[in-house]
């Protein structure tokens, strides 16, 4: 993985490991096949430390906190690897409808989550959900890229996703509606 995704091939891997092509092709018939197989031993990885934390969660603050130390701690050491391989187009072919399926069973368990503690609408927690998870994916980035510690991007991600769904239930049990939209 030091030369890139680019230079993992099944006939380089059998040298590198001291073992015969056949041996290598008996396991995975591709590269990407291969690839496909490193990314789900990630993705696990990560579902499984998430799972983890989530059990462990006694309150949405503390689920909050903790899911998104899992994935940022995950991010710090295996991000790069997981980036790379969801950025190859054949692994991310292969991998395409388990990755939605992950992240929509992601999603509905925050959704309802969310509807939980804040009594939002269905479609507003969805939408929220949505979106507010990309800021769990920048601040993996900011980690990974060394620009924020796992501990600053914690907080900064708790803060910002606990003030915005606090935001969006105040505003719905003021009104009914969403908030305004100011200039």
């Amino acid at each position: 993985m030091r030369d890139g995704i680019r230079a993992v091939g099944l006939e380089r891997l059998a040298r590198d490991l001291g073992i015969s092509k056949a041996l290598a092709y008996s396991y995975f018939r591709t590269r990407d096949a291969l690839l496909a197989a490193l990314l789900r031993r990630e993705q696990a990885a990560l579902r499984d430390g998430g799972m983890v934390a989530a059990l462990r969660a006694r309150s949405f603050a503390s689920l909050l906190r903790q899911t998104t130390r899992a994935y940022l701690e995950q991010a710090l050491t295996r991000g790069p690897l997981i980036w790379a391989l969801l950025a190859d187009p054949s692994v991310a072919r292969l991998m395409e409808a388990e990755n939605r399926v992950e992240r929509e069973t992601t999603i509905r368990f925050f959704v309802r989550a969310t509807r939980r503690r804040y009594g939002l609408p269905l479609a507003k927690a969805i939408t929220a959900v949505r979106l507010l998870m990309a800021v769990t994916g920048e601040a993996g980035l900011a980690v990974a890229g060394g620009e924020l510690s796992v501990d600053e991007a914690t907080a900064t991600c708790v803060t910002l996703i606990s003030g915005a769904l606090g935001a969006l239930a105040r505003a719905e049990t003021r009104t009914g509606k969403p908030p305004p939209l100011r200039s």
